[in-house]
């Protein structure tokens, strides 16, 4: 075991000389991540707001039930606020005002007007309407008001054939009283927003997590390709004639991947953490993924050292793979969202086994981890059986 460190130590103090896994395994990763996060994150992390203003010109009871129900209920909501203005020129005034974000006038992002005549119409023939003025700061802002008035222009409609049915069937009262009352009948049906407890990564730390593991197969691939270095260089004879068991060989190159690879994933760990705000989750089942994770990548990029010819005919066969691999496995973007084959077959792969492990970490516990972790060791034992095979075969040669 001893000589295995020795050798593990040898190629390790070759990487950091030559600054390659410094470059592979930390610096491109890091900074594909820093572009990731600030490209597309503040998509992933969108917060809705809007500022709107109505104007009640009719008093009468169906606009009030808009005003102070309807509206009152969307400024339930912190980022919605609703004003109340007296004159229609007003607020089409401050719709009016061009969006600038450092202006002292605030600006608004629709206006309701609501005209006289407005109740009356859930007795009349003519429909009733209501103004709605969209601002030039937000399409969504202004879209959502035109969906909240259409949603009760509907309900007026749903009131205006109710008080229609009463007098068909000859039903004493009040007109207007029973409009008002079916307006104020609750949807049968209702849509309400929930906010997941778990299987869901944020865009900052998914980006993270992918490029880390992605990445890592190029890493590991220094430690596991270094056999095929050697024989290039000459020295490979010499250690298969010094007194070292083959199993010493083998072993140290499979500890400097070892290390390399957690080197790495430890610092992209703690740098998106503390730079980008990822969220990996509890330390001990991380730490689990990121040790299964290096042991499958030692296994699959030692096959293709083991059966490769050349050192840069196995840099390009690893190159190959990892890329396949990374983009299968949904490194760079949510394969598992677009359904169909292509959701199933990623699982073949280590990388989306170690994202699955992530999702399920975020908002989970330790024991959730464990199916992710037991499919990485498997990667790693068997393709690590198969590259011992060939690695061995090929020093007796």
């Amino acid at each position: 075991m001893g000589t295995a460190w020795i050798i593990a130590s040898k190629d390790l103090k070759q990487r950091i000389r030559d600054k390659s896994a410094l470059i592979v395994g930390i610096i491109a990763p890091l900074a594909l991540a820093a572009i990731f996060s600030f490209v597309f994150n503040p998509i992933q992390d969108f917060q809705f707001s809007a500022d709107y203003i109505v104007v009640d010109e009719d008093g009468g009871p169906a606009a009030r039930l808009f005003v102070d129900q309807v509206l009152a209920g969307l400024a339930s909501d912190e980022s919605i606020t609703v004003e109340e203005l007296a004159s229609r020129d007003e607020a089409q005034a401050l719709v009016d005002i061009e969006f600038d974000p450092f202006a002292e006038t605030d600006s608004a992002d629709a206006a309701f007007i609501i005209p006289a005549g407005f109740s009356a119409a859930i007795t009349s023939p003519n429909p009733a309407r209501m103004e709605v003025f969209a601002g030039r700061g937000s399409d969504t802002a202004s879209g959502v008001a035109v969906a909240v008035a259409e949603q009760f222009a509907s309900q007026l409609q749903t009131a205006r054939v109710a008080t229609a049915t009463a007098e068909s069937f000859g039903l004493q009262g009040d007109r207007a009283e029973i409009g008002l009352r079916a307006l104020r009948v609750p949807n049968l049906a209702s849509v309400t927003d929930a906010q997941a407890t778990s299987k869901i990564l944020s865009g900052t730390t998914f980006y993270a997590a992918g490029l880390a593991i992605f990445f890592l197969f190029f890493t590991v691939q220094f430690g596991v390709n270094s056999l095929l270095e050697e024989r290039h260089a000459g020295t490979l004879p010499r250690l298969l004639a010094a007194p070292i068991p083959k199993m010493a060989i083998i072993g140290g190159k499979a500890i400097s991947a070892f290390v390399l690879g957690t080197v790495s994933m430890a610092v992209l760990v703690v740098a998106t953490s503390l730079m980008f705000g990822a969220e990996w989750g509890n330390p001990v089942a991380v730490s689990l993924l990121i040790l299964a994770g290096i042991v499958a990548a030692i296994g699959i990029m030692g096959i293709v050292g083991a059966f490769a010819k050349t050192a840069e005919q196995a840099a390009i066969f690893s190159s190959i793979i990892a890329v396949v691999l990374g983009f299968l496995g949904g490194t760079f973007f949510p394969v598992g969202q677009a359904g169909g084959i292509i959701a199933k077959l990623r699982f073949i792969t280590p990388h989306a086994w170690f994202m699955q492990g992530l999702g399920d970490l975020a908002g989970g516990n330790l024991a959730d981890v464990f199916p992710a972790v037991a499919a990485l060791l498997i990667f790693g034992a068997v393709c690590g059986l198969l590259a011992y095979v060939g690695v061995r075969r090929g020093l007796s040669a």
